[in-house]
C-alpha cells in the first residue's frame, strides 16, 4: 500500500527524505530551510559564492555577498543542519557576467537573474543535489509549484508583488519535477513571521535589491571594468535619420529611456532603437514607443503547443502587467507574439513569458528571449 505523500509531494516519510535547500543568506531561503527542518526532513543547506566582492559591494543591498554567506552559515548552525559552500565564481563569470556585458554591447537589456537561475543555480546546483542523493532541491523563490502524478507545473505566486515566475521561465521540465518552492502560497509578511518564530537572525534583514555583481545599480561601471573599450562616441538620430546629438556609448541607454539623453526638442524624446552595428541611438516621441509584434528566440516551453491554440497572457518585463496575446510558432526556433494592445518600451534581451489562467491560478507555459 502507498504511503501518504509528504508535504513536498514525495512518497516517503519526511524523516526518510533528504532535501537540499539553496541558502542565499536572505530571509526567504533561511525560512525555507527552517520550515523543512521543522517538518522533519533531512536538510542540507548549500550556499553559492558567485563573485569576488569588495568592501563596497558587500555592504550594498545585494544577494550573494560575503555578509550573506556568513548569515547563511549562522542560520544553518542555529537550525543544526549540514551546510556547504560551493565556490562558483568562474562558472558565474562565464555563464552570467560575460553574457550580461555582451548583451549590453549588442544594444540589449539583459536579465542576469534568469541566466543565473538557468546556469549555476538550477543546472550546477541541480547536479550537486542529485550527487548528494537528495530527493528534491528547494529554493526560497516566490512561485507556486503544483505536483500531480510525478509532473510539476509552475504557477505565479499568491503574493503578486513578490512573484518571481518571470525569472524562472527557462526552468526545464526535468528541473521543475525536482524543484520545490514552499513560499509560493505565502505573503512576504508571513515569511518574516515564520522566520521570527524560528528565531532566525535574518528575520528583519532587508531584501536584496540590486543585481548581485552590480554595485548600487551602476551597471555601466561593471561594463567599464570588463570592457573599457566599449564606451565609444556615436550619433543620436531622429526618426528621419538626422543627427541631433552625440552619445558616449550605447551601453548608457535602454529602450524607452527618457532622462539622460541630453538632446532637447520641442517635445520629450525617448530611446526608440539602439543600433549596435552602427553605434547609434534612434530617438523620437512617446507615441512611437508602442509595439504590438514581437519576435522571440531560444524558446523554453513547459507545456504542449496545443495549449497556445487560444489567446494566452504574456509578460514582457519583470514588473510589467499581463497582456493578452496570440503566439504563432511557424518559425521553427522561435515564435511570433502578437499583442492585442500596444505596449511601450519592449526591449531586445528581455524575456517574454507565457501564462494561462486556470482554477489553480496563473500557470507558466514557458517563454523566450525577445529578439526584436
Amino acid at each position: 500500500m502507498n504511503k501518504e505523500l509528504n508535504s513536498i509531494g514525495i512518497n516517503k516519510k519526511a524523516s526518510d527524505t533528504t532535501v537540499v535547500v539553496a541558502m542565499s543568506g536572505g530571509v526567504d531561503s533561511s525560512t525555507v530551510a527552517g520550515m523543512m527542518k521543522k517538518q522533519g526532513f533531512k536538510v542540507i543547506g548549500i550556499t553559492l559564492k558567485l563573485y569576488d566582492d569588495n568592501k563596497e559591494v558587500a555592504t550594498s543591498k545585494q544577494c550573494c555577498s560575503g555578509q550573506d554567506i556568513m548569515d547563511a552559515k549562522r542560520v544553518a548552525q542555529k537550525l543544526d543542519i549540514e551546510h556547504k559552500i560551493l565556490y562558483y565564481q568562474n562558472k558565474f563569470k562565464q555563464g552570467v557576467i560575460d553574457n550580461f556585458v555582451e548583451s549590453y554591447l549588442k544594444g540589449e537589456t539583459p536579465i542576469p537573474c534568469v541566466q543565473c537561475n538557468q546556469t549555476v543555480k538550477f543546472k550546477d546546483l541541480f547536479d550537486v543535489s542529485k550527487e548528494l542523493k537528495a530527493d528534491a532541491l528547494i529554493t526560497g523563490h516566490y512561485v507556486k509549484s503544483v505536483t500531480s502524478e510525478n509532473q510539476t507545473d509552475m504557477y505565479r505566486a499568491i503574493d503578486e508583488n513578490r512573484d518571481q515566475s518571470y525569472f524562472l521561465f527557462n526552468t526545464t521540465k526535468d528541473q521543475l519535477n525536482y524543484l520545490r518552492f514552499p513560499l509560493g502560497g505565502l505573503l512576504k509578511d508571513e515569511t518574516r513571521e515564520i522566520a521570527k518564530k524560528l528565531d532566525l537572525n535574518v528575520a528583519d534583514k532587508p531584501d536584496s535589491q540590486d543585481i548581485c555583481f552590480v554595485p548600487n545599480g551602476d551597471y555601466a561601471s561593471v561594463i567599464q571594468k570588463f570592457r573599457p573599450d566599449s564606451f565609444q562616441k556615436g550619433n543620436i538620430k531622429d526618426l528621419d535619420g538626422k543627427v541631433i546629438g552625440v552619445h558616449d556609448g550605447i551601453i548608457n541607454f535602454t529602450i524607452g529611456q527618457r532622462k539622460g539623453i541630453k538632446v532637447s526638442d520641442k517635445e520629450a524624446l525617448y530611446v526608440l532603437r539602439i543600433n549596435s552595428n552602427k553605434n547609434e541611438i534612434i530617438v523620437g516621441p512617446k507615441e512611437n514607443l508602442g509595439k504590438k509584434n514581437i519576435i522571440l528566440k531560444n524558446l523554453n516551453l513547459l507545456v504542449d503547443k496545443k495549449e497556445f491554440e487560444n489567446d494566452v497572457l504574456v509578460k514582457v518585463r519583470s514588473t510589467g502587467k499581463l497582456l493578452e496575446a496570440k503566439v504563432d510558432f511557424s518559425d521553427q526556433n522561435g515564435a511570433y507574439v502578437n499583442l492585442k494592445i500596444t505596449e511601450d518600451g519592449i526591449s531586445p534581451g528581455q524575456a517574454c513569458v507565457f501564462y494561462n489562467k486556470d482554477k489553480l491560478g496563473y500557470k507558466v507555459l514557458g517563454g523566450g528571449w525577445i529578439k526584436e
